[in-house]
This record gives C-alpha cells, structure tokens and sequence, in this order.
C-alpha cells in the first residue's frame, strides 16, 4: 500500500510533465544506441507515472539511493490502456504482457530526466497488442531521476517521470 500512495503522488507532476512532449515523440529519430533499424512499430504509448528508489548500503555500509522499480500507467488516445512495473513488465489490458532486458542506452534531455532505453523482450504471456514485439524503446523521458541525499536504510522515495513506449517487431 505504501508503495501505491508514493506512485499516486507523482502521477499529477508526470502528467504536466509528459503534456508538452507527445507531439515532440512522434516526429523525433531515437539516438543509435537505442535504435532498431529494420524493426516496424506495432505500438506507441504514453506512460505516466513514478520511478521508485530505495536507500540501501553498499558494502562499505555507505548509504545511497538505488532504483527499485516503476509504476505507471500506460495510456493511449487518453485512455489507461495498461501499466508497467517492475521487471520490467508491460501489462495491457488484452492480457498482453512482455518482459524486458536493456540491450542499449542514451542520456535523457536533461539532469533530472531518465536514460532513454531500448529493450529486448525477453519473455512474453498471453495474446494481444503486445504478443508479436521484440524490442521496446523508451523515448522522451522527463523527470524519474533521483537528486538528494539518503539517510536511512530501507526508506523510499518516488519520483514521477513520463514517456513514451514504442513496441516493436523484427
């Protein structure tokens, strides 16, 4: 329940945050790291929500925040479609789910916005939207870095983020 309270208070900020991008997504080439030349697009959609980090110490037993996981929803032509969590999964509403390991990365716009990641799915459930894709690109992130000091093992702290999923086939 903790978890789901600390995502819910992002979601408003990733909101405001992702309103200004979509267009800019749409039109933009992704970086070559995160490129998937020859691959098709089957499917794009907004995700808006928090990335989650945990204070955890190192083995020096210095502490420091390590990312945990993420919460969003998943949204296409305004309507939730789905969520995405740890994993990290893809989850619509068809019952469609894939999982993904990171095979590329590039720097976000800014300090405070996320990497932009491209990932193989690495395993997959059920039939829909989903079921044919191979490789997932997060692209225009904004927000989901951490920035602050940790100062107590085992405390959370979310940060809201959104971007945009792109779901592709070879």
């Amino acid at each position: 329940m903790k978890r789901i309270l600390l995502a819910a208070a992002g979601f408003g900020l990733a909101a405001g945050i992702h309103g200004q991008t979509s267009a800019h997504a749409q039109t933009t080439t992704p970086p070559d790291a995160i490129a998937a030349p020859g691959e098709t697009v089957i499917l794009r959609l907004l995700a808006e929500g928090a990335q989650v980090y945990e204070c955890k110490a190192d083995a020096a037993g210095k502490l420091s925040w390590t990312f945990r996981e993420p919460i969003a929803t998943l949204i296409q032509d305004g309507k939730t479609v789905g969520r995405h969590y740890a994993g990290p999964r893809w989850e619509l509403a068809d019952g469609s789910v894939v999982e993904g390991r990171v095979t590329g990365r590039a720097p976000g716009a800014g300090p405070t916005d996320i990497p932009l990641l491209r990932l193989a799915v690495s395993d997959r459930k059920g039939q829909g939207a989903l079921t044919a894709a191979t490789t997932i690109q997060r692209i225009d992130t904004r927000g989901g870095q951490l920035d602050g000091t940790c100062l107590k093992a085992g405390a959370l702290r979310s940060v809201a983020y959104a971007t945009e999923y792109v779901f592709l086939r070879k």
